[in-house]
């Protein structure tokens, strides 16, 4: 942030990851049982992680698909036969996941003096089941659907401030995802960013964020 004085307008968050607890690893093993040995596991992970970037760089479509081209991508680079509902299988574990443990305490504090945002990854009928479970009241939630976008393209930040008739100064901009969210917003001219960092991403401090490790610690550094 770029001083403890600065009161933003909105405070926007991603929401997997940052919020709701990502766990796609069970599910994924689970898809791959029998198929991969374990010493092979952290380079399928890792593998998988990208091609859902690579995935989502292009025009939107829904994102169960998203997930099951990308898994399919990696099978495919690996040797592995296509799984066939894969993508109803990880939609099913998404809207299983809750919020991480520190997220609706503090969040319902910071939703008392400020009003909260969410730009995610996700369709709405994903979010529909989850924002409920972080325990705030959000002015509002945009989704990958509704801006025809999924994020790092700058479309789904410009469909955010334009819902909101807002500018990139009017945020505080909070994610646990640096490729996603924080380098793109950097580039779109967000002066103030947050990391929470929860391993997903390595950090890339040559994008001007802070990083909290928690919700209580940005809350702290929020003055509440």
């Amino acid at each position: 942030m770029a001083s403890t004085n600065f009161r933003p307008q909105y405070i926007s968050f991603d929401c997997y990851g940052t919020l709701i607890n990502f766990q796609l690893d069970a599910t994924t093993r689970h898809l791959l049982s029998g198929r991969l040995a374990e010493e092979q596991w952290p380079a399928f992970k890792a593998m998988f992680r990208g091609y859902r970037y690579d995935q989502v760089c292009g025009d939107y479509y829904a994102y169960e698909q998203v997930l099951e081209d990308a898994f399919n991508r990696v099978c495919t680079r690996w040797g592995l036969a296509p799984t066939e509902g894969a993508g109803a299988r990880f939609g099913d574990a998404v809207r299983g996941w809750g919020a991480h443990d520190d997220v609706p305490g503090p969040l319902e504090i910071m939703g008392r003096n400020y009003p909260l945002v969410i730009l995610s990854n996700a369709d709405h009928s994903f979010l529909d089941i989850s924002v409920p479970r972080l325990g705030a009241t959000f002015h509002a939630v945009y989704s990958a659907e509704q801006a025809g976008a999924y994020k790092p393209r700058y479309q789904a930040f410009e469909f955010m401030l334009d819902s909101l008739a807002a500018s990139t100064e009017d945020f505080l901009h909070v994610s646990s995802h640096t490729r996603y969210d924080l380098m793109p917003a950097h580039d779109l001219g967000f002066t103030n960013t947050v990391y929470v960092d929860r391993g997903y991403d390595p950090h890339s401090p040559g994008y001007n964020y802070t990083t909290v490790r928690s919700l209580d610690e940005l809350n702290g550094q929020l003055g509440l």
